[in-house]
C-alpha cells in the first residue's frame, strides 16, 4: 500500500477496549507530568503493553498497518487523557508508517527497527529542526553532517524540538554530506551511541511533557548501512514531505481532542458550580446554554473537517493543501472552544487547582506545528490564484 492511500477504517474493537481503559488512567496521570516536564514513561509502557505501538507497522513485521484515519481517531482519544502521550505516540506511528514504505531504505535495516519496536517498545521519531534553520518545512538544507573519514562515517549537529527526546530508541535524522556537491536526507541513528547527548532545553508553557529536548550529535559513528537516505536535493520525493497531509490531519485531530476534554470539563464544572447568590448551578443561566452551544460548533465543524481530510485521503487524492486549512482551522476553532471557557468562568479556569489551564496551555501549542498559520492560508491562496 503506497503512504499516501489509506484505508479509511476504525479502529478495532480490541483498541478500542484497550483505550477505554487506559485514557482515564492517562488523564488521572497528567496534572503531575505536566508539573515535572518529564515523559509518561509509564504511559508509554501502558500502550506497549496493550499492543498499540505496533500498530503502522505492516502485517508481517508485527503491526497491523494501521492507516491515517486509524492514527487519526487513537490519537484523538488519546489526547483526551495526556496530549503529551498522544503527541509521542502519533509521531511513532507517522515514523514507522514511513519508514515501512520508504524507497532506500533496506530490508535489514527496516527489519532491525521494526524488530526492536515490536519487542522493546521502542520508540522512533524524525529530528529535523535545527536552531539556525527552524522548520525545514520553510526551506533549507540541514547543517547536521555526515562526513566519511576513510571506513567511518560521522555525524555531526544538534536538532531542536526533539518530540519525546529522552524516551527515543532511533533518530531519523535530516542531514547533509560534507561533499563538494552535498546529498541530503536521512541518517538512521541509534540515540545510545557515545557522542549522542540531550540538553533539555525544552521549557515551554504547554505540552511541557513530549520533553521535546535538544538532540546533539559529536561525532557520533554510524554503520554505512543507517544512511538510509541521502540523495542530490530534489532529486526524489522526501518521505518526511510526503507524509505532510498525514501530519496536518493528525495534529489537528490531537488538538480537538484537548478541546473535546476542557469542553467536558467544562459541563460538569457549570452542572456542579452553584452560587450562593444563584441558589442554583451554573448551568441552569442561559449564557451559558448559548457559551455550551458556541463551543459545540466550534467543535462539529472540527469534525466534519477532519472527516472530509479523511475521506480525501481515503479516496487517495492529495491534497496538501487542503490539510493545511484543516489543520491550519482545527486548531483554531479548538483554542477558541478553550478559549470561551476560560473567558466564561474567570479566575477558576486560570487556577492550577483545575485542569482547564493545563488544557488551555495545551492548546495553544498547536499553532506551532507544522504546517503552521501563514504557510497553511499562504499555500491555500498561492494555489487558487495559480
Amino acid at each position: 500500500m503506497n503512504v499516501l492511500t489509506p484505508r479509511l477504517h476504525r479502529p478495532s474493537d480490541a483498541i478500542e477496549a484497550a483505550l477505554d481503559r487506559l485514557v482515564p488512567i492517562f488523564a488521572e496521570r497528567a496534572p503531575a507530568y505536566d508539573r515535572s516536564g518529564k515523559i509518561a514513561l509509564d504511559n508509554l509502557l501502558d500502550l506497549k503493553e496493550a499492543g498499540l505501538l505496533a500498530l503502522a507497522l505492516p502485517h508481517d513485521k508485527g503491526g497491523t498497518g494501521i492507516g491515517v484515519t486509524e492514527i487519526s481517531k487513537i490519537v484523538g482519544r488519546v489526547a483526551t487523557g495526556d496530549p503529551t502521550t498522544a503527541l509521542i505516540l502519533a509521531m511513532q506511528y507517522l515514523q514507522t508508517g514511513a519508514i515501512a514504505r520508504a524507497s532506500g531504505w533496506s530490508e535489514e535495516v527496516r527489519d532491525e527497527v521494526f524488530a526492536s519496536v515490536v519487542r522493546d517498545g521502542a520508540l522512533v521519531n524524525a529530528l529535523r529542526v535545527e536552531p539556525e534553520l527552524g522548520t525545514p518545512a520553510r526551506g533549507g538544507l540541514p547543517a547536521t553532517t555526515v562526513r566519511r573519514e576513510g571506513g567511518r562515517f560521522l555525524i555531526s549537529g544538534r536538532k531542536i524540538f526533539s518530540t519525546g527526546s529522552t524516551a527515543l530508541r532511533w533518530g531519523v535524522v535530516w542531514s547533509r554530506t560534507d561533499e563538494e556537491t552535498p546529498r541530503v536526507g536521512q541518517v538512521l541513528v541509534p540515540l545510545d551511541l557515545p557522542g549522542v547527548r540531550i540538553e533539555e532545553s525544552w521549557r515551554h508553557m504547554g505540552m511541557r511533557a513530549t520533553a521535546s529536548h535538544t538532540i546533539v550529535f559529536e561525532d557520533v559513528e554510524i554503520p554505512e548501512r543507517y544512511l538510509v537516505s541521502l540523495k542530490a536535493p530534489g532529486a526524489s520525493v522526501d518521505e518526511a514531505v510526503a507524509l505532510a497531509s498525514w501530519h496536518a490531519i493528525v495534529i489537528g485531530a490531537l488538538y480537538d481532542g484537548v478541546a473535546r476534554t476542557a469542553r467536558d470539563w467544562l459541563v460538569g464544572y457549570l452542572k456542579e458550580r452553584t452560587p450562593a447568590n444563584l441558589g442554583a448551578p451554573l448551568a441552569s443561566l442561559p449564557r451559558f446554554h448559548a457559551l455550551l452551544g458556541e463551543i459545540d460548533a466550534l467543535l462539529l465543524t472540527n469534525r466534519a473537517l477532519i472527516e472530509h481530510g479523511l475521506a480525501r485521503e481515503a479516496a487517495g487524492e492529495r491534497g496538501d493543501a487542503d490539510a493545511g486549512l484543516i489543520k491550519y482551522t482545527v486548531t483554531e476553532n479548538a483554542i477558541a472552544a478553550v478559549g470561551k471557557a476560560v473567558a466564561a468562568i474567570g479566575n477558576p479556569a486560570l487556577s492550577q487547582d483545575n485542569p482547564l489551564e493545563r488544557h488551555y496551555r495545551d492548546v495553544l501549542c498547536g499553532r506551532i506545528h507544522t504546517p503552521q498559520g501563514d504557510s497553511a492560508l499562504g499555500g491555500a491562496g498561492r494555489l487558487a490564484l495559480t
